[in-house]
């Protein structure tokens, strides 16, 4: 049986095997704690969950990212502006499954964004390790008079430094997701595993984390971008996510 510790400072293991495995449904908390955030989503429709699940059949495949040159991260000295703003993110997934992030206000808030990125766990891991991470999820430019955020968007074209992947798939958060939010509702920052599949034995039934402060820069409608904050004097590595639109 999988060991059932939270361990937010456990260093995750970097793991090279690539074959597909289907993550298992977890079971929610009864009463969960967690609370909405300020602005509540609308829910999404029928017809797009269908799409989703098709868009979500589609092998990771991969040429070049059209936004050119990625900043690297925020300038030096950063300190934020008007239109920024601290959020939540958390990365996570099984090792050999796609790894989806989750934006919230704080910890202690149902996600106001979940995202399915076209990366197996153990790839994004072994991505990290390098130091520097960039990710970039295009979608085509609407009409000017067309009011539709960034993040509204159901999909987007996907690069990791500057590669493509596949493509990044928003959903509503699953019960699953929601057990992971509740689990590390008092974790900040950290890395580790969590109790995932007791059937599956060793590494590959555990679901992997990392979760941090993010800066929120909003460019506007077409352009938001999420700064991954290490902690004052770190080292650690660098993750960058902007949704643009081209």
């Amino acid at each position: 049986m999988a060991d059932t510790r939270i361990l937010p400072n456990t260093p995750i293991e970097d793991s090279y095997e690539t074959s597909p495995r289907t993550p298992p449904q977890s079971t929610t908390p009864r009463h969960s704690s967690l609370v909405q955030p300020s602005q509540k989503k609308k829910r999404k429709t029928k017809a797009f969950r269908v799409f989703r699940s098709v868009i979500r059949s589609f092998p990771i495949i991969a040429p070049t990212c059209k936004m050119g040159t990625l900043p690297i991260g925020l300038p030096e000295g950063y300190r934020g502006t008007s239109g920024s703003t601290r959020v939540t993110g958390t990365v996570f997934g099984y090792r050999k499954g796609r790894v989806s992030l989750s934006i919230q206000e704080s910890p202690r808030c149902l996600p106001s964004l979940v995202v399915e990125l076209a990366m197996q766990t153990n790839v994004l891991q072994k991505e990290m390790s390098s130091g520097m991470v960039r990710i970039a999820l295009e979608c085509e430019k609407r009409l000017e008079k067309d009011k539709t955020w960034i993040l509204d968007e159901a999909l987007w074209t996907m690069y990791c430094n500057g590669k493509k992947c596949g493509y990044g798939v928003k959903r509503e958060a699953s019960e699953e997701d929601l057990n992971v939010m509740e689990l590390l509702k008092a974790v900040s920052m950290g890395a580790g595993v969590l109790p995932g599949n007791s059937e599956v034995e060793g590494t590959d039934g555990e679901l992997a984390y990392m979760r941090a402060y993010f800066e929120r820069v909003v460019g506007s409608k077409d352009s938001e971008t999420l700064y991954m904050l290490n902690p004052d004097g770190s080292n650690g590595p660098e993750l960058s996510i902007f949704f643009v639109r081209v």
